[in-house]
């Protein structure tokens, strides 16, 4: 009797056993894990002293995952060539460091991991690891930290490299163009940063905001902000670095043909003046015209009569630079004749906008007809902007009106004799009420200002060049959430003028007001904008 009792508690217990073991997998058991990955050990150890090894070996309680490596490793001082980390892409419980440049002598290395690990299956983070090794025998332990804006937007943008440079006797201004930096750490979520392990010494701090990262400064593509001054470390200095992107100098790129008549002059920089002069010999009666092409660094130039040659030679003049360039000439299509309207709704104070295809080269406002839902005509003034091969209607304009413009045949002749059919658009105006008025009172102002309203992009919506102290009026403005920034106009040209890196000039001074402004319909908006000295 006792054996059988012992037999039936045996069975109770293993039964108990497998149902727990059962239970533990089930989809329904137990809370979720929210705990990140815990480290068990790590060869050699963190913060080693005296560093030799070529392999480090991080260990972890469960499999992790490492994800954004490339984007998130962050390696101070940089290393060349770079160590391989595995395993990547697949789940493991360590990460193993293989370094194949030559560590520098009595110096302090810091793998920054960022938000690259995360456990396998909840993914929780383990953040901002950071494993530490000195090749001396003790770790650098200062620092340098800071802040780093934007000198003409409102938002920062994200994960910027702030750098130091070691000063020493090889170093020089060029060097961001060429060598990578001492020291890096990438902006957190407050766009502030702290470079830890430095060690004592006098350095050049620059940041980076780079569109293909590899911590080299390419002025074409990417930000820059630096401070003009060598800083010394130790410092309890907080440092403000302010990003902007530098204002490209002119250069001719290239001409080439695009159209039967029509030849394009890229440029880079301001080169919207550049003269551009035919050295090849021409037909009696030639003439040109040049245009701008619409968003893109390129000048059309278009000409009349056709030349039967194989390449054409110009000397392209820009300030006290000159340039040749030979095209050679293809049998092309000739551009055909096509207007678009620029406007669908326009404010009372704005004009009607039309462009075209091919250049303008006379107008006859005679065969405009334009009418309003009352079928009352309009007889507008008309303006041919030859540059931009633009044309601007201006006529009598009522709130809440649909009107109908139409251009009778031969309204427009282009530039090859080319006249227009029948064109026809339409265009609508809203009620007063549907904008509302924004006036702006700028305190401590030092001027000229440039006023401004922007969007959330930072997209200019209304602007004004502010001689004096009168309150700045901004009329019909469309509903919605803008921000209201001043330039300070230094040079006095009317417009912002951004910083260079090797002219070591800073970018004009910009200032946003603290809180947003509201535009309702129908309201009137008052806002002050107490500048700070």
């Amino acid at each position: 009797m006792g054996n059988k009792l012992a037999n039936l508690g045996f069975l109770v217990v293993v039964s108990l056993i497998f149902t727990q073991c059962a239970n533990k997998g089930t989809t329904a058991g137990g809370p979720k894990d929210e705990l990140p990955p815990v480290i068990i050990k790590s060869i050699p150890e963190n913060f080693s002293l005296n560093f030799d090894s070529k392999e480090i070996i991080i260990y972890f309680d469960e499999y992790i995952k490492m994800k954004d490596l490339q984007k998130q490793l962050i390696i101070s001082p940089l290393m060349d060539p770079e160590p391989e980390i595995n395993p990547v892409g697949s789940a493991s419980k360590y990460i193993k460091i293989k370094i194949l440049d030559t560590l520098q002598a009595n110096t302090t290395y810091a793998f920054n991991f960022g938000e690259s690990i995360a456990d396998n299956n909840e993914g929780n983070l383990f953040p901002y690891y950071k494993y530490v090794f000195s090749t001396g025998d003790y770790i650098d332990s200062l620092s340098v930290s800071g802040v780093v804006t934007d000198a003409l937007n409102k938002k920062v943008d994200d994960r910027i490299a702030v750098m130091l440079y070691e000063v020493d006797s090889t170093f020089t201004d060029s060097i961001v163009y060429k060598q990578k930096p001492k020291y890096i750490v990438n902006t957190d979520s407050v766009s502030g940063f702290n470079l830890e392990n430095i060690k004592e010494g006098t350095y050049f701090l620059a940041a980076l905001n780079e569109e293909n990262p590899n911590y080299i400064f390419q002025p074409k593509t990417d930000k820059i902000g630096y401070r003009k001054q060598f800083i010394t470390v130790p410092s309890d200095t907080a440092y403000v670095l302010k990003m902007f992107k530098e204002s490209v100098d002119y250069k001719f790129k290239r001409a080439k043909q695009v159209s039967s008549s029509k030849l394009a002059f890229g440029y880079e920089g301001d080169g919207e003046t550049m003269d551009i002069q035919l050295l090849s010999d021409t037909l009696q009666g030639y003439a040109s015209i040049v245009t701008k092409e619409t968003d893109k660094d390129t000048l059309n130039y278009w000409f009349r009569p056709k030349l039967e040659k194989d390449s054409l030679i110009f000397k392209i003049t820009h300030k006290q630079s000159v340039d040749t360039a030979v095209v050679k000439i293809k049998d092309f299509k000739s551009d055909s004749l096509i207007f678009k309207s620029l406007s669908s709704t326009l404010k009372l104070k704005e004009t009607y906008k039309l462009s075209a295809t091919v250049p303008l080269d006379s107008i006859d406002a005679t065969k405009v007809r334009i009418k309003d839902k009352d079928s009352l005509f309009q007889n507008p003034t008309m303006v041919l902007d030859s540059f931009a091969n633009t044309v601007d209607f201006d006529f009598e304009k009522t709130e809440n009106n649909n009107y109908s413009i139409e251009m009778l045949p031969g309204t427009f002749t282009d530039f090859y004799g080319t006249q227009n059919d029948t064109l026809s658009f339409k265009v609508t105006t809203k009620l007063g009420s549907s904008y509302g008025d924004v006036r702006i009172k700028v305190r401590n102002g030092i001027y000229p200002l440039i006023v401004q309203l922007t969007d959330e992009k930072g997209e200019v919506v209304e602007s004004y060049v502010s001689q004096d102290v009168s309150p700045v009026d901004f009329n019909q403005v469309n509903p919605g959430i803008y921000f209201l920034r001043v330039i300070f106009d230094t040079n006095q040209n009317g417009v912002y003028d951004s910083g260079g890196y090797l002219k070591k000039i800073q970018p004009e001074r910009v200032s946003y007001a603290l809180e947003s402004v509201e535009v309702r319909a129908g309201w009137d908006t008052i806002e002050e904008f107490i500048l700070e000295d």
